[in-house]
């Protein structure tokens, strides 16, 4: 029996108000106790939060741990073998940040997933969609105007036409365990022949593939940044919008009666508009960039509003993986520290169906938690910038 006990902690987490030096014991991987007067177990391993402040595990919904290029082109080019080690490394990275449960919508694969279960590499609790669906000329589709060569399918991205094309890719990925299935429904920043605002897949296209995902017991996600974009994609039953930075009120008073969620992946915009030389964006991705690097905040607002559930993403691509914890400052910004916590904890969990195991701190939960050396509540920017102890399933991470 694994015993670790957490004192002197201000807990903060969602469905309970913040309280001071509470104790939380942990048994076998799983929150057995939490509160003031619990006895410790002799043998027990101790963490002494010494009043600082303990969260659930952070949970990133938009990764890409094979997004190791701003070049959708030479990333889809390269060997796996190459894309998955450096994948290892991002993953590692992530975990000591906090992020103890990743969700990768565009990427990974049975392989890495395995590689992860059995402690091959160390890295967060890994649920990926396998290559994002593309059609020719969308988003996905990382080719060059003047390159002729058929389009391909690598390791982030398929593009796929048709809708028994795409039905047949949704069994296969479903197949191989698939978490969800991720669609490119509107033009990206980063992709080089398609506008951003302009609907992609068919109508039947993309009904196609929420119809396989909802059969297997799971959904479909949809990168959408215009509300004709999202309306599209929500109508034919995609669950869960990521981006969604041009959203306006009647479409997120649509994605609110439907059930749809919002994953705002902030941290991007903000690193590209810094640092997009500096990583080779190309001038017609930095135009992109700047069109929506503002209208996130203002999607948060509106989401929130319309009383949309709100996660928490960053998509960081290539060197930019540095700028993770950022996201939860942007977020911060917009929602303030409880909310933006919750986001990247409970609701994150809530939107990949999750939340009967992750996402808050309560007895018979995983113990996926991070303890901050201070008070959140006093000082907001330890949630980005401040000393930390990751501890995932029960261990701490070394």
């Amino acid at each position: 029996m694994e015993l670790l006990a957490i004192t002197e902690a201000r807990v903060l987490t969602a469905g309970r108000p913040p309280t001071d030096t509470e104790t939380i014991l942990v048994q076998d991987g799983r929150i057995a106790a939490l509160g003031r007067g619990i006895d410790i177990p002799a043998g027990a391993a101790r963490i002494d939060a010494a009043g600082g402040s303990v969260i659930p595990g952070l949970i990133d919904a938009h990764c890409h741990a094979y997004g190791v290029s701003l070049s959708l082109e030479d990333m889809e080019k390269w060997p796996l073998s190459y894309v998955a080690l450096k994948a290892s490394r991002r993953l590692e990275a992530a975990l000591r940040r906090g992020f103890t449960t990743v969700r990768d919508v565009a990427g990974g694969d049975p392989g890495l997933a395995k590689a992860i279960r059995e402690g091959v590499i160390a890295a967060p609790r890994y649920l990926y969609t396998g290559p994002a669906l593309s059609q020719t000329g969308g988003h996905g589709d990382g080719r060059d105007p003047l390159h002729r060569e058929p389009a391909y399918c690598g390791c982030s991205t398929n593009v796929v036409d048709g809708v028994e094309a795409v039905r047949l890719k949704a069994r296969e990925f479903l197949r191989q365990g698939a978490h969800a299935i991720k669609l490119l429904t509107t033009g990206g920043v980063v992709s080089p022949t398609d506008p951003l605002e302009v609907p992609q897949y068919t109508p039947e296209e993309v009904a196609a593939a929420c119809y396989e995902a909802n059969r297997r017991g799971a959904y479909v996600t949809a990168h959408a940044y215009s509300p004709d974009g999202i309306v599209h994609s929500i109508r034919g039953g995609v669950r869960c919008i990521e981006h969604g930075n041009l959203l306006d009120q009647p479409t997120a008073a649509e994605m609110a009666a439907l059930g749809v969620a919002l994953v705002p992946t902030l941290a991007t915009y903000d690193a590209m508009g810094r640092r997009g030389a500096e990583v080779g964006l190309t001038e017609v991705g930095a135009a992109k960039n700047a069109a929506v690097l503002d209208a996130g905040q203002d999607a948060i607002r509106l989401a929130r509003a319309a009383g949309v559930r709100i996660g928490f993403g960053t998509d960081l691509m290539g060197e930019l993986e540095d700028e993770q914890l950022q996201g939860l400052r942007l977020q911060c910004e917009v929602e303030g520290l409880e909310r933006t916590v919750e986001a990247a904890t409970a609701s994150n969990a809530a939107i990949m169906r999750l939340d009967r195991e992750i996402g808050r701190i309560e007895p018979g939960l995983v113990a996926d938690l991070v303890v901050f050396d201070g008070d959140l509540r006093a000082n907001p920017e330890l949630l980005w910038d401040g000393a930390r102890t990751v501890v995932s399933g029960g261990q701490p991470v070394g």
